[in-house]
């Protein structure tokens, strides 16, 4: 059984927004990411905000797929940013040191000035 999970995209300011929503595991991170990386090379302006602000949970698998596409996307001189962590999520992160390759800020709008 898959564990819900909802991600949102929207751009602003020829930047692409996703917006995770509920949890990340096993059971949805391959088909949740292959979908992403589909809109991100469709995508003809490269810079991306993953926004957790109602990110619950994530798992291994999950914090891979996100340090993959930010290679990918560093890469090719694009740029990313990840923001609006609760603190679960946002220890993780550190715990794996996600933070200290993704830029990660307190807010979308933070994320959207340093990308402008």
């Amino acid at each position: 059984m898959d564990t819900l999970i909802e991600v949102n995209k929207k751009e602003e300011n020829w930047i692409l927004i996703f917006e995770f929503n509920w949890e990340l595991d096993e059971t949805n991170a391959d088909k949740t990411f292959n979908a992403i990386y589909e809109q991100i090379w469709d995508f003809s302006d490269k810079k991306i905000i993953f926004n957790m602000s109602n990110l619950k949970y994530l798992n291994s698998k999950s914090i891979w797929y996100i340090a993959d596409i930010f290679s990918n996307i560093e890469d090719n001189d694009w740029e990313m940013y990840i923001s609006n962590c609760d603190e679960w999520v946002k220890d993780v992160l550190e715990l794996v040191w996600i933070t200290t390759i993704v830029p990660t800020v307190d807010t979308v709008e933070e994320a959207i000035e340093a990308l402008s």
